[in-house]
């Protein structure tokens, strides 16, 4: 019972580490990414479907992505995602693919993103830590129904402990090292 316990909190704190992450691809920094552009949707055909499933996305420079749909009848559709998106991009449109280029930040901009890249983390810290609640409730409420012991249970809480401590590293290195990334000109 301790290890089911065990195990669906670590899973779970897991998944709040990735969340993290994968928002932090999404980010933009002053380097281009096709990760940037996970999160645009494009009217194809009617339906809000992703980028990347209409065109391919390439970064053959570092402040520059270029898009080629696969149908060249989406170009539109797609330049104006880009444009209502919130990476604030001017895509340039040649009639066969979409070229995006990222100006360099400013420092205005740099210390926004950071501190938004901080605010994601501290978000991540908050959902790990009720992970851990939720579990050392679990093992109370078996403990009080006398399915574990006292000592399962004082064991089972020492080792939530240590993945909380854990993950809560892996956030604070991820969250350094995207606020670096950030911060470099």
């Amino acid at each position: 019972m301790v290890k089911e316990v065990l195990d669906n909190c670590e899973s779970r704190m897991a998944k709040c580490v990735s969340a993290l992450e994968g928002e932090y691809l999404t980010m933009r920094t002053g380097r281009a990414s096709a990760a940037l552009f996970d999160k645009i949707k494009v009217d194809y055909y009617g339906t809000e479907t992703p980028l990347n499933q209409v065109a391919s996305i390439s970064s053959p420079e570092a402040r520059l992505i270029v898009i080629q749909p696969w149908d060249k009848s989406v170009l539109g559709a797609i330049e104006k995602a880009i444009q209502k998106s919130e990476l604030g991009l001017n895509p340039s449109n040649d009639g066969k693919l979409i070229r995006c280029s990222f100006p360099p930040l400013t420092e205005e901009r740099r210390k926004e993103l950071a501190k938004s890249a901080k605010a994601l983390a501290e978000n991540a810290r908050v959902a790990v830590r009720n992970v851990r609640r939720d579990a050392m409730e679990e093992l109370k409420k078996l403990q009080k129904a006398g399915d574990i012991s006292e000592d399962e249970q004082k064991d089972g809480e020492g080792r939530i402990q240590k993945m909380t401590d854990s993950n809560i590293d892996r956030i604070a290195k991820a969250a350094e090292a995207k606020e670096k990334e950030i911060m470099e000109i």
